[in-house]
């Protein structure tokens, strides 16, 4: 029986999310997560910084998706 640890990789997420509704300020975020593949690596990302920031995803840029070696 293999463990889902076996299958996973890390995989650095880089970009930026608009900070400020009224104001044009965007804040730049880096994130370090474990994934299957880089589809659901930036999936994860849009639903972490979604969730720990209130915001919705068409206001989060990925810039960069690297896999971690």
């Amino acid at each position: 029986m293999a463990i889902w640890g076996d299958f996973m990789s890390q995989f650095e997420i880089r970009g930026r999310f608009r900070a400020d509704i009224i104001g044009n300020v965007w804040r730049s975020f880096s994130k370090v997560l474990d994934s299957q593949n880089e589809k659901n690596a930036k999936e994860k990302a849009y639903s972490l910084m979604g969730s720990e920031h209130g915001i919705k995803r068409s206001l989060i840029r990925i810039d960069e998706v690297k896999r971690v070696e």
